[in-house]
């Protein structure tokens, strides 16, 4: 007979009771020190939150899928749209192990700036404004900011002050928006491109500009009456400040700044994504607030989901909705800790959106979705992002140091609930015009095409 240490529901029981305390992750021990230490998740979770199997008694087991038929046994382990999903729609997701490798979820030189942080005693605080800075008085210097958060501010920051966490990244991306009808509406192609100014890897601040956090820029490839459409946000480091946003349409030749409020439109027609979904923090972070922790549990998500390395331009098979043709094929597995964060846009007062949730995974502080509410306080849209290494059997994609996988996003599903259109995203490894995704890239280069006024230009015309 096996004399259980813990009964079944111990572990859920200690993340509520944590949450109530204001206490930091982990439920047998702080996960910060496991952490550090690159040691054993096992140590920090019971088995019934390292386990789909145990956690649902064997009613799901890795390596099913879930379907209409089983996922009453998951309902409380996934955000409601998904649940409706596949209840309602036919979309289908497998179940894979849970991840225990703390390097395998974030870059290499994320990962390991954080590390020389953490050994070193450089943390991060929140100066009287509410910016980040280190507890040496100067701006963030790189890596995870808070790698135990306590707080919703915490968890916020630590989306918010570098999306991919890189200092360059550049994404070949593939939007195709489908009607409720499953018909296909638009199929846009576009770039986009981030680079980070400060909170980089070397602690310095990109060519002196140390009063911005980040640029970032979406030159759209194709349709052809999108096509050479190109946007650039200008991100101040103070996160109280709105980005600055210009863009360049090709049918009135000129570049024109937007207003803030444009953040809250889509940026061409159809899609259902705005500027502020991506990374459940597209806006600067205290222009938003009322960040609050309201749950801690464990979550089947697409945190360390399969890369696409076999497939045709890295795009994964699709299934499920009126047509077929959807949802991508992915991958879910149970994260043992999850802070589900809410927060408001209160630096916008005519802004559409009343709140947002984001499912935020402890082990690495990255979400795995955000559902945005209308002001009737009505489910809108759901963002959700699969993100893991870029490594499949043989097949790698190396990141910056060309040694090791890069990690980034692989696919998105951007559902509007309300009208029952999706932009059904991916990650591509090249578009049409010989547009690639890129890891590492020449910074100063990539400025210059990217990231200035005379650049959206250039880009406009090309």
């Amino acid at each position: 007979m096996i004399i259980r240490k813990y009964d079944h529901d111990y572990g859920r029981r200690q993340l509520m009771k944590n949450l109530a305390a204001g206490a930091a992750a982990g439920v047998l021990m702080p996960l910060n020190k496991i952490f550090a230490s690159n040691g054993d998740l096992a140590k920090v979770y019971p088995d019934e939150l390292m386990s789909i199997d145990m956690y649902t008694k064997g009613k799901i087991s890795t390596g099913d899928f879930l379907t209409a038929e089983n996922v009453d046994h998951a309902k409380e382990l996934l955000d409601p749209i998904v649940f409706d999903q596949i209840k309602t729609m036919g979309r289908r997701i497998k179940i894979r192990p849970t991840t225990k490798d703390f390097s395998a979820m974030f870059p290499t030189e994320f990962y390991e700036r954080t590390l020389y942080n953490m050994n070193n005693g450089i943390s991060a605080v929140f100066d009287k404004t509410g910016n980040v800075k280190t507890n040496k008085g100067g701006n963030w210097v790189g890596g995870l900011p808070f790698p135990n958060p306590r707080t919703g501010p915490e968890i916020q920051a630590n989306l918010a002050m570098s999306w991919g966490r890189a200092d360059y990244n550049q994404y070949a991306v593939n939007d195709t928006v489908l009607n409720p009808d499953g018909s296909k509406a638009y199929d846009y192609e576009f770039i986009w491109a981030e680079l980070q100014m400060q909170a980089r890897m070397d602690g310095k601040a990109f060519m002196g500009m140390d009063d911005l956090i980040r640029l970032q820029t979406v030159f759209f490839t194709s349709t052809q009456d999108v096509a050479g459409s190109s946007f650039l946000s200008t991100w101040y480091y103070d996160q109280r400040k709105f980005p600055d946003l210009y863009g360049y349409l090709p049918q009135f030749r000129r570049v024109r700044q937007f207003p803030t409020n444009q953040r809250f439109e889509p940026l061409i027609p159809g899609v259902t994504w705005f500027l502020t979904d991506p990374w459940a923090a597209g806006d600067p972070m205290l222009t938003w607030g009322d960040y609050k922790i309201i749950e801690r549990k464990p979550m089947l998500g697409g945190f360390n989901a399969k890369w696409n390395g076999d497939k045709d331009n890295w795009r994964a098979d699709t299934h499920g909705g009126p047509k077929g043709d959807t949802f991508w094929d992915t991958d879910y597995e149970l994260a043992p800790e999850v802070a589900i964060l809410e927060s408001k846009p209160t630096g916008y007062p005519r802004a559409p959106v009343g709140r947002r949730l984001a499912y935020v995974d402890v082990r690495n502080n990255m979400y795995c979705g955000n559902i945005r509410f209308d002001r009737q306080d009505k489910p809108w849209v759901n963002f959700e992002t699969n993100f893991g290494q870029y490594k499949l059997g043989d097949k790698v994609e190396f990141g910056p140091d060309g040694k090791t996988p890069a990690w980034s996003w692989t696919n998105i599903h951007s559902y509007d609930a309300q009208t029952g259109r999706m932009s059904r995203i991916n990650h591509n490894k090249e578009n049409g015009g010989g547009h690639k995704s890129e890891f590492a890239a020449d910074q100063e280069k990539a400025y210059s095409r990217f990231f200035t006024q005379q650049a959206l230009q250039r880009l406009g015309q090309v």
